[in-house]
Order: C-alpha cells, then sequence, then structure tokens
C-alpha cells in the first residue's frame, strides 16, 4: 500500500541531516499545534530525546480552547517536560527566550534545533527568537554547513524542513489536513477532507460552536448535504445552480486552519482523534 502523506524528498534529507546534527546540540525546541498536540507532535523528536533534551511550544494558543489547552500544559508538564504555549503572531516569546538563554553552556552560546510538522508555527518561533538580530552564519568549526544556522545573541538555532511522519494513522493525516499541516490534495481532495471533518464536528459536539459564524445549522443529514448547504451559503456555484463541493471544502478547510470560525481543541490527551471518524 503507497503511502497516504505528502513526503517529499527534502523531508527525508532534512531529518537525516537532523539526526547527525544531535552530537552538536545542547536542545530541541519542538513545536506543535496547540489546537491538536498529540497528532502534530514531530515524528524524530521521540527518538531524538533520548539524546538531546526536548523542550516544548505549544503555538497557534489563540486559536485554540484556552481551557483545554491549560489541560494540555498540565498532562504534558507530567512527563517533567518544559512547556510553553504562545501565540507567535500576538506577543513576544521573552519569557522562553529568558528560559533558553538560562540554559547557555559557561563557555559559548547555545545551540538549538527548532523542529515541527509542516505549518504548525516552526519559522514563526525562529523569527520571534531571532528578531531583528537573525543572521545567517556558515563556516562555524565542527558545524555542519548544509542545514541553515542563525545566530541571535546567545543562541545559535539551526532550521529543519517540516518533517511528517508517512507511516502515522490515516486518520491524523486527515487531522493533519485540516490544521494545514498536511495536503489535501494528496489525500483525495478538499471535499474529501471537509466531508471528514464535518463528521468530526457531529461527533465531537463542536459544529455548532465553528459554524455559527456561517449560520449553518445541525440537521440530521447526509454530511455531504451539509457541504452542498454550506456551498450555497458561501457561493460556491458554478453554472446551473450546482454547488461545486470541492471550492467548498477548500473554503471551509482554510477557515479554518486560519482560525477563520474561533479558537477549537481537536483532541485531549488519551482522546485520539482517528476513533471518531477523523479517517
Amino acid at each position: 500500500m503507497g503511502r497516504t502523506v505528502w513526503y517529499p524528498g527534502h523531508m527525508a534529507r532534512g531529518g537525516r541531516k537532523l539526526a547527525e546534527l544531535l552530537e552538536k546540540l545542547d536542545l530541541i525546541v519542538e513545536v506543535r499545534d496547540a489546537r491538536a498536540p498529540f497528532s502534530t507532535s514531530a515524528p524524530l523528536v521521540a527518538s531524538f530525546a533520548r539524546v538531546r533534551p526536548v523542550m516544548l511550544v505549544l503555538a497557534k494558543k489563540d486559536l485554540a480552547d484556552p481551557e483545554r489547552t491549560r489541560v494540555w500544559l498540565r498532562e504534558l508538564e507530567l512527563g517533567g517536560r518544559e512547556v510553553w504555549a504562545l501565540d507567535l503572531r500576538g506577543e513576544r516569546p521573552s519569557g522562553l527566550r529568558k528560559a533558553l538563554s538560562a540554559r547557555k553552556p559557561a563557555h559559548r552560546e547555545l545551540r538549538l534545533a527548532v523542529m515541527g510538522i509542516p505549518n504548525v508555527g516552526k519559522s514563526m518561533l525562529l523569527n520571534a527568537l531571532a528578531g531583528k538580530a537573525q543572521a545567517r552564519v556558515g563556516g562555524i568549526p565542527g558545524l555542519t554547513r548544509e542545514v541553515s544556522w542563525y545566530r541571535s545573541g546567545d543562541l545559535l538555532i539551526v532550521d529543519s524542513p517540516g518533517i511528517l511522519d508517512p507511516h502515522a494513522e490515516p486518520g491524523v493525516h486527515s487531522v493533519l489536513s485540516w490544521l494545514g499541516c498536511a495536503k489535501a490534495e494528496v489525500l483525495g481532495g478538499f471535499e474529501t477532507s471537509a466531508l471528514s471533518f464535518i463528521r468530526f464536528l457531529r461527533a465531537r459536539g463542536l459544529f455548532g460552536a465553528l459554524l455559527r459564524k456561517w449560520e449553518i445549522e445541525e440537521r440530521d443529514e447526509p454530511v455531504e448535504v451539509t457541504l452542498e448547504r454550506l456551498g450555497r451559503r458561501l457561493g460556491c456555484l458554478v453554472s446551473g445552480g450546482e454547488v461545486d463541493r470541492e471550492l467548498a471544502g477548500r473554503r471551509l478547510m482554510d477557515a479554518f486552519s486560519s482560525g477563520k470560525l474561533g479558537p477549537a481543541t481537536l483532541e485531549l490527551p488519551g482522546d485520539p482523534l482517528w476513533g471518531d471518524g477523523a479517517a
């Protein structure tokens, strides 16, 4: 059976380079989406954590349910990991920056890698940490030159490509497509993604809260009919008055992934998404 996820060659190459880099690093900062902290975990970090300490950042906290984010913070901190929930669009991570500086070895800068799957906020965190002082550097003795290093004060940061897990549960890949972390086109298109999303919203009791903005009431009807109602509401029509369900699905998924439908958290600890119609 073929892969069910977009996994281009640069991801595989980036993963190999990061594995080679481990001995040069002091710390890994993993970025996840606060709306799905389990499903957006990076596939390589668990193995890397046996070699180097990992600090966790839940990005896009402004798009997540605040109470559920607090539940996740308590759960993740139980394992002894340092965890930060951040709105990287609306605040400067000064507390995180200070915490990182406190880990600096006495004789040199702190060397860290920012890791995460695509579109969880990895680049935003890198830019926020480095700020205007961000400067790409190279030629540092003993450091691999085939990845991108950035120096900012007492930090030396290596960026990495977003890497997905090609062997994860199919339902996880559906969730990632809802969040904009995986390509919906590879998983069957936006209509397929939107239909699975609507099923999920019904199963989790989130339908009314998220689609209230578009005045789409929940009804006992096939999900295809619901998507058509939504398409008519959004003007996704073709000649003859038929609904373009692919366009309607794209607009629904774009609105959710960007936070335009309002804050929502899709999962809780010990509560896997693919058990509720995500696949």
